[in-house]
């Protein structure tokens, strides 16, 4: 049995019910409390033990990509000014180089369509699927929990 490695995290879609707070930013960006709610679907996978994460993003979605990428501008000033915590939050939200990859779905036709872009980066290998307009928040992630039942049964979950 193959452990599960990857994810695939579909944030095309048009954000139509969370309007007009989405006609200019992407749902997925949107704050709860000090970050974006997709930071705490790619927290949560890489404390399961998900390796690498693939975004499914379509139009006007840049800003994900964005965001989950280097500023180096940003990392150079906070160190010049001694801000260190904003420094090392920075820091600790961005995944390590190559565990994300980035898919363009060119039109939206729905979740199953998003799934189907990953195909060839997920390949033949069980992946989580995680969708970052749902946040709950506990104990123990819910991906965790699905990862090790998974891995107890050896079938879908």
């Amino acid at each position: 049995m193959k452990k599960i490695r990857k994810a695939v995290i579909p944030v095309a879609g048009l954000g139509t019910r969370f309007l007009p707070a989405t006609k200019s930013m992407p749902k997925e960006m949107l704050p709860v409390v000090d970050r974006p709610v997709v930071q705490y679907a790619v927290d949560e996978a890489f404390e399961a033990g998900i390796e690498h994460i693939v975004f499914v993003t379509g139009r006007n979605k840049a800003v994900i990509e964005d965001y989950f990428d280097l500023h180096p501008e940003l990392i150079g000033t906070l160190e010049q000014t001694g801000k260190k915590t904003q420094l090392e939050a920075l820091e600790s939200m961005l995944p390590v180089a190559g565990a994300t990859s980035f898919i363009r779905q060119q039109s939206p036709q729905g979740l199953g369509h998003a799934v189907w872009c990953a195909r060839e980066v997920i390949g033949n290998e069980p992946f989580a699927l995680l969708l970052p307009d749902m946040v709950s928040f506990g104990g123990r992630g819910c991906l965790a929990e699905t990862v090790e039942l998974y891995e107890r049964t050896g079938g879908n979950v």
